[in-house]
């Protein structure tokens, strides 16, 4: 089985996609993963295939992307902010493991095209296809700004950081920290910032991926 910390560390975001349609394959074990993640989560995810709508390379404040005619929809009940991001990397890694890129994206999309079903709000919305490149690591604040611990911590605790460092935030901005307390307990905060509870999301499913959900648990 293929190292989730492999699998984050090659995942970047990316903005140009090539003119490839997804294959069915790929389609039907993204499905597969976006039923069993509703049931699991109480949101309500959905996938855009060969739908270029949402993305205008024709509008100047959307030229940041090019060729994205496939994307989730990452919504949900109203307050899921933090489920909206813990599930979103999940769906992101297996997307990456498929052979797909991805980016999130929360403000540079068609809104008028992107539209929640009755009762519910769109969190984030998460760009996918085939990459014109892999795209390229994202640049990491020190280790010390970001995390406190003993000198001596476990294996499981700093492949949980590592995890969480290789995480995608708004802005790159890593607003967040941990803490490994007494034994086998993490704390961690979430710092003012756009897409704040999103991030922890991310962040947390990142941590417990690569540092094994068994091997510890979070401070309540």
């Amino acid at each position: 089985m293929e190292d989730i910390l492999e699998v984050m560390r090659s995942r970047h975001s990316v903005r140009q996609y090539k003119n490839e349609a997804i294959g069915k394959e790929q389609e039907e074990a993204l499905l597969e993963e976006i039923r069993d993640i509703n049931r699991e989560s109480g949101l309500n995810i959905r996938l855009f295939v060969d739908e270029p709508e949402a993305f205008k390379a024709s509008k100047p404040h959307y030229g940041s992307f090019s060729g994205c005619r496939n994307y989730f929809v990452i919504e949900g009940p109203s307050g899921m902010e933090e489920q909206a991001g813990y599930f979103g990397e999940r769906l992101v890694l297996f997307a990456q493991k498929l052979g797909l890129n991805t980016c999130w994206v929360a403000l540079t999309y068609e809104r008028s095209k992107v539209t929640p079903e009755k009762g519910n709000v769109i969190y984030i919305v998460i760009a996918l296809g085939y990459g014109a490149t892999q795209g390229a690591a994202h640049r990491c604040k020190p280790v010390k700004k970001l995390v406190k611990a003993p000198e001596e911590v476990p294996e499981w605790f700093k492949r949980g950081v590592e995890g969480a460092l290789l995480a995608p935030t708004a802005i790159n901005q890593q607003q967040f920290r941990i803490e490994l307390l007494s034994g086998d307990t993490v704390s961690i905060v979430s710092l003012p910032g756009p897409c704040r509870y999103i991030d922890l999301g991310i962040v947390k499913y990142s941590f417990e991926a690569a540092a094994g959900k068994d091997n510890f648990k979070w401070k309540e």
